[in-house]
C-alpha cells in the first residue's frame, strides 16, 4: 500500500465505539484515503482485548464483530436458552467494548456477522437492546449488523433487508448485505459451492448491485459484501481465483446510474484470510473499507497456545512436578497461556493493518 497520508485535522473523532455520523466519517476516510480496516471475529474478552491492543499498537481504527456462534459462546455454552444466549452474548460483548475501547485511543466499529433468515430474530433481538441503549446514551449499541440472504432469490434478499434496514435507520445504524455467494462456511452459515473460476455464483453481477442499491440506499446506509471469488477459510494456492475487477465494475455501474462519485459504495471483502496481498491491495483500491479476517486470527491464537503447552507439558498434567517436587501453578495459570494467544492475534493483525494500509491512520483525536 502507499505511504499513509496525514489525516485532515478536521477529521477527528472521539476514541471508542463509533456510530451514526462518526461511523460514516470513518468509512469516508477509508475510501478517500485508499485504505481499509480489518474486521475480526471475537469470542471472548481475550480476543476483544487482543484486537484493541493490536489497533492501539498500530495506531489504526478497527472493526470488532461477532458471529451468532461467537455471541453464544460469549454468553456461555452452558446457557440453556441458545437463542437468548446469542442476543445476550452479543450485548455483553458490546458492553465490554464500549467500556474499555476509548482507553486504547482508537476508534472501533462494532458489527455482527452473517445472519441468514433463521437468525433474523437474533438481529431483531440485538436491535431491541440497541433501542434501549439509545434511550440511555443517545447512540446505538452496535454500529452495524449484517444480513446474509445471498442463498435466496435476489428480490427476497432485498425485501428482507429493506424491512430490517427501515428499523435500523431510525437508530443511525448501517446494514451490511451480501450479494452473490461467498463460498465455504462461517460459523454454521455457508454455501456448498465449488471454488472454481467458472462458478458464476461466486461472482456478484453488477445488475444485482444496481437493484439492491436502488431499493436500499434511499432508506438508510448500506454496505455491500459483493462476491468476487472470495471464500471463507484458507485454501491451497490455485483453488481460489479472486477477481477484484468485479468490484470496480459494480462501482462504475452504480456511479453511472445514481452518481456519488468514483466509489459511491462502501464495499466489504469477506474471506480475507490467506488471500494474495496484491488482490487485497487491488480490492481496497476499488472502495473496500472492511476485510474480514477470522480463520487466520483463530490460528494465530491457537498456535502459540499449543506451543506453550508443548514447552510446559508437565504443568498441564501435574500440579506438582514429579521430577523436582515443585508446584507448576505459575505455568498452568490461565493468564500465561491465554496471554500467549493474545500476543499471537496481535502479531497477525500487525500484518493485516500493513496489508490494508491503515497503520498510523486512526481518526481518534
Amino acid at each position: 500500500m502507499d505511504q499513509a497520508a496525514p489525516v485532515s485535522s478536521k477529521t477527528r473523532l472521539k476514541p471508542g465505539v463509533v456510530t451514526g455520523a462518526d461511523y460514516l466519517a470513518l468509512l469516508d476516510a477509508c475510501r478517500e484515503g485508499g485504505y481499509a480496516l480489518p474486521a475480526v471475529n471475537v469470542v471472548g474478552t481475550n480476543s476483544i482485548n487482543a484486537v484493541l491492543e493490536a489497533a492501539a499498537k498500530n495506531k489504526s481504527d478497527v472493526i470488532i464483530q461477532l458471529s451468532n456462534g461467537g455471541a453464544r459462546f460469549f454468553a456461555g455454552e452452558g446457557c440453556p436458552d441458545a437463542n437468548a444466549a446469542r442476543v445476550l452474548g452479543a450485548v455483553s460483548a458490546a458492553q465490554h467494548v464500549h467500556t474499555v475501547a476509548a482507553a486504547y485511543g482508537i476508534c472501533v466499529v462494532l458489527h455482527t456477522d452473517h445472519a441468514d433468515r433463521s437468525l433474523i430474530p437474533w438481529v431483531n433481538g440485538m436491535i431491541d437492546h440497541g433501542e434501549e441503549f439509545m434511550k440511555r446514551t443517545g447512540k446505538p449499541l452496535f454500529s452495524s449488523h449484517m444480513l446474509d440472504l445471498s442463498a435466496e432469490p435476489l428480490e427476497a434478499n432485498i425485501a428482507e433487508c429493506k424491512t430490517v434496514l427501515e428499523r435500523m435507520a431510525k437508530l443511525g445504524m448501517s446494514l451490511e448485505i451480501e450479494l452473490g455467494v461467498t463460498g465455504g462456511e462461517e460459523d454454521g452459515i455457508g454455501h456448498d459451492v465449488e471454488e472454481s473460476a467458472d462458478n458464476a455464483h461466486l461472482y456478484t453481477q453488477p445488475e444485482d448491485v444496481l437493484r439492491a442499491w436502488e431499493v436500499l440506499s434511499p432508506i438508510g446506509h448500506v454496505t455491500m459484501a459483493a462476491s468476487f471469488g472470495n471464500v471463507h477459510g484458507v485454501y491451497a494456492p490455485g483453488n481460489v481465483k479472486l477477481r477484484p475487477e468485479i468490484l470496480k465494475a459494480s462501482q462504475e455501474a452504480v456511479s453511472a446510474r445514481f452518481g456519488g462519485g468514483e466509489k459511491p459504495m462502501a464495499l466489504v471483502f469477506h474471506g480475507g484470510s490467506g488471500s494474495e496481498k496484491s488482490k487485497i491491495t487491488e480490492a481496497v483500491s476499488y472502495g473496500v473499507f472492511k476485510m474480514n479476517i477470522d480463520t487466520d486470527t483463530q490460528f494465530a491464537f491457537a498456535e502459540p497456545v499449543g506451543a506453550y503447552v508443548q514447552a510446559n507439558p508437565v504443568a498441564f498434567t501435574h500440579q506438582i512436578d514429579p521430577s523436582n517436587g515443585k508446584p507448576t501453578k505459575k505455568l498452568y495459570d490461565p493468564r500465561k497461556w491465554l496471554r500467549a494467544g493474545e500476543k499471537g492475534i496481535v502479531k497477525r493483525l500487525d500484518e493485516a493493518f500493513a496489508d490494508l494500509g491503515s497503520t498510523g491512520r486512526t481518526l481518534a483525536g
